[in-house]
């Protein structure tokens, strides 16, 4: 049974940081392509950042500069560290292994202005 566990999230001011974690069970982590995407209120969920399974990564680009995305092959875990953070960043966060239809649970985050 595949499970997706973020946390993390919570209300931060603008310029703030957090730290989302994503523990995966289930899946062959090691050779998973994870991603974090996000959903707005009224708007579609939306890719953040990606990390192959060889540690190559890439971002949309409003978060570029701003987020970096990691990966901890010997926990099954993929980390998104977020920076000056920005109120059009408040979105339920999801963690998803790539290509599969599995989707964790999401973790609130609210950047307040």
């Amino acid at each position: 049974q595949v499970q997706l566990v973020e946390s993390g999230g919570g209300l931060v001011q603008a310029g703030g940081s957090l730290r989302l974690s994503c523990a995966a069970s289930g899946i062959i982590f090691g050779i998973a392509q994870m991603a974090w995407y996000r959903q707005a209120p009224g708007k579609q969920r939306e890719l953040v950042a990606r990390i192959t399974s060889s540690g190559s990564t890439n971002f949309t680009d409003s978060v570029k500069g701003r987020f970096t995305i990691s990966r901890d092959n010997a926990k099954n875990t993929v980390h998104l560290q977020m920076n000056s953070l920005k109120p059009e960043d408040t979105a339920i966060y999801y963690c998803h292994p790539e290509w599969t239809n599995y989707w964790g649970q999401g973790t609130q985050v609210t950047v307040s202005s």
